[in-house]
């Protein structure tokens, strides 16, 4: 059974950390919040520019460590899967190199989720030996960052 928050769905702390509740799907929570991420993240980027949108997702990111860390004291389990607000902040973060054309925020998704997925290198390092609601927001961070690096050369190479 998979485990739910351990405070009320309207609890500021549960609506955060889920996204809103997309975390609570039963299928690919991760998946659909990175998906469910793209539109609002892309509406930054083209409307205030990639700066700003970076400064989002590290916003995003810090309050996410913040719901996380209340939830983990309430007796949630380290990294549950409801919680996906790391996912949205690191979409966003591999969204910052992306041009205005959808293929280029789909390739920023599957990069993402990619690298979210497998956790080469220090992603996999963080993953496995940071707790706490830094640790769960900070791999994602470094398969956002890692992402819009390649996807920030991909853009470069082709013509």
């Amino acid at each position: 059974m998979t485990p739910r928050p351990p405070l009320g769905f309207f609890h500021p702390a549960t609506l955060v950390a889920t996204g809103c509740g997309v975390g609570l799907a039963r299928r690919a929570p991760g998946t659909l919040a990175s998906a469910a991420a793209l539109i609002p993240g892309a509406a930054l980027h083209w409307w205030v520019g990639p700066l700003w949108l970076a400064v989002a997702a590290l916003v995003v990111l810090a309050v996410g460590a913040i719901a996380t860390d209340h939830l983990l004291a309430r007796g949630a389990p380290q990294d549950p899967p409801y919680v996906v607000i790391d996912e949205i902040g690191g979409q966003w973060l591999a969204l910052v190199p992306a041009v205005p054309d959808p293929l280029s925020a789909i390739l920023a998704f599957a990069l993402f989720r990619f690298f979210d997925i497998a956790k080469p290198g220090p992603i996999g390092w963080v993953d496995r030996h940071l707790g706490g609601g830094i640790g769960a927001m900070l791999d994602d961070a470094l398969a956002g960052l890692v992402a819009a690096v390649t996807l920030g050369l991909v853009l470069w190479w082709l013509p």
